[in-house]
């Protein structure tokens, strides 16, 4: 029987519970005679909340993305029912990104560079093969060097979520906070982060994938069914 653990792996619940279900709430129930405002956007809230947290409670350690993507939901939900100005909205929308594309940057003067978390782990590829390889053919310098370039261009991906989440936020929630209109422009910008936003920012990444893929094809010789990692079936 499958649990909730196989469904977090399945990107349609995660759509429905971070966006189908707030933005139906938001867009339908906040008007004076359903929910209400506030009503409906703590109802809204309690979705992607308690997924995040059960993830959270689910993994049993920390991480770093799933923290300030927490992060995100409470201060959205404060500055609905705290009535606080738009500006803060289009401020929190792009910091979250902007935050972690610094942390992505600052990590490459570190001896762990995040990218190798996100992308180039052993999750995904067989970077003990890889490195075996590397160093048999004495290109791990050139690998490193690649490497950085691939770590520039994905915290240019969170930069541009940034910038995106910013442009958004000011051209869709133009309404008083805590009220009906407020709550139903956040589902919109909820529903439309998902094309004008997650979409790109996922076809980047998957670029930078590729990127690497050729680099280490290049610099190794090795198949890609020897780079990436194949989950047996059981």
């Amino acid at each position: 029987m499958s649990n909730l653990y196989d469904y977090k792996r399945r990107p349609i619940v995660e759509l429905l519970f971070s966006i189908i279900i707030p933005t139906i709430i938001l867009m339908k129930f906040s008007g004076d005679d359903d929910l209400g405002a506030t009503k409906a956007l703590i109802f809204a809230l309690y979705f992607p909340l308690s997924w995040g947290l059960y993830e959270f409670t689910k993994y049993r350690k920390f991480n770093f993305i799933a923290l300030l993507g927490l992060v995100s939901v409470l201060l959205t939900g404060g500055i609905g029912l705290l009535q606080l100005d738009n500006q803060w909205l289009a401020i929190k929308e792009a910091s979250i990104p902007a935050i972690i594309g610094l942390a992505v940057l600052i990590s490459t003067r570190t001896r762990y560079p995040l990218i190798k978390t996100l992308i180039y782990n052993r999750k995904i590829m067989n970077t003990d093969k890889i490195k075996s390889r590397l160093d048999e053919l004495n290109t791990t310098d050139i690998f490193e060097n690649r490497l950085l370039i691939a770590t520039y261009l994905l915290s240019s991906t969170f930069f541009f979520s940034a910038v995106m989440n910013y442009i958004l936020a000011k051209w869709i929630v133009t309404s008083p906070a805590g009220s009906s209109a407020f709550n139903e422009e956040l589902g919109q910008m909820t529903l439309l982060s998902y094309p004008v936003i997650a979409i790109p920012s996922m076809l980047m990444m998957l670029a930078i994938i590729y990127y690497l893929w050729r680099t280490i094809q290049g610099l190794t010789m090795l198949r890609l069914e020897e780079v990436f990692i194949h989950k047996e079936t059981q």
